[in-house]
């Protein structure tokens, strides 16, 4: 049996593979970011979920995990998971590659993500062969979730939202000053807080005031991000929740600097299955 693991800010889908399992069910636990959450707290869901499922003897585990940057980072999710189950091959990969492996397989094509944050690369068929850093939620993540949340939430903040949307968002959620700056910067998964802001900012967006920030955000992505590729040659193929969310507003930004789309995944589970088939 294979387990494979796809995992953003807010979830990870386990999948489990091989002789009476089913793949298509997969269990959700939460998500582990390790350029936005402390080392341990990751260590700490990683372990809890491969305590609740409970697999010795296991051909292999593929995990794909957001801000996987350094070898260092590797070798303690590899030695935790070595500590917690009896497994052969153990493949650790970004979240980066695990969108190329489902949207492209084997082939070349550019790839984007836009979930709660957002990345990009040139994806050869075998590696990534170029990419544009993405920054993260503080300095980058343009076009994804929480870069959306966060421009919300500085508007909010200052007066400069709409009263009908300012209004309805104070009625939803924790909307004091203070309440904002502990899940802005004292939460364990402040990148997830902010792009949980997004089901409600889209929800407005036939607003003025919201159209012009969410179509700014994924124009910020197209001029930042998508421009260092050669998108006359290859299109773009989009994976994440957010980004298939609003397929047809990205679909107008991108037409409209053109620039031409593949496919979209809300999530690329399906295709690392394929992949690791």
């Amino acid at each position: 049996m294979k387990i494979i693991v796809e995992s953003g800010a807010t979830k990870s889908d386990w999948r489990i593979t091989g002789e009476g399992a089913d793949s298509s069910r997969g269990r959700l636990f939460p998500g582990m970011n390790v350029s936005t959450m402390p080392l341990d707290h990751v260590l700490e869901v990683l372990t809890g979920a491969l305590d609740s499922l409970g697999r010795p003897g296991l051909e292999g585990i593929y995990l794909y995990v957001a801000g996987i940057v350094t070898p260092a980072i590797r070798e303690a999710l590899e030695g935790r998971i070595r500590e917690c189950v009896k497994v052969g091959e153990i493949d650790i990969q970004n979240d980066l590659v695990a969108a190329a492996r489902a949207v492209c397989g084997r082939s070349e094509g550019i790839v984007a993500i836009l979930g709660t944050g957002s990345n990009t690369c040139f994806y050869d068929g075998a590696t990534v062969s170029q990419k544009v850093r993405s920054g993260g939620y503080i300095i980058g993540d343009e076009g994804g979730g929480a870069c959306l949340g966060k421009l919300f939430l500085a508007d909010f903040i200052k007066g400069l939202v709409p009263d009908e949307v300012a209004s309805d968002f104070a009625s939803r959620y924790d909307a004091s000053y203070a309440g904002i700056v502990e899940n802005v910067y004292r939460s364990p998964a402040p990148a997830g807080f902010l792009g949980s802001l997004a089901p409600f900012i889209l929800s407005h967006y036939g607003n003025p005031y919201v159209k012009s920030l969410v179509d700014g955000n994924f124009q910020s992505f197209v001029d930042r991000a998508l421009r260092h590729y050669d998108t006359g040659r290859y299109p773009v193929g989009v994976v994440g929740g957010f980004g298939y969310a609003c397929r047809d507003i990205f679909s107008r930004i991108c037409a409209e600097n053109g620039l031409r789309l593949g496919s979209f995944e809300a999530a690329p589970i399906n295709g690392l299955l394929k992949y690791h088939d």
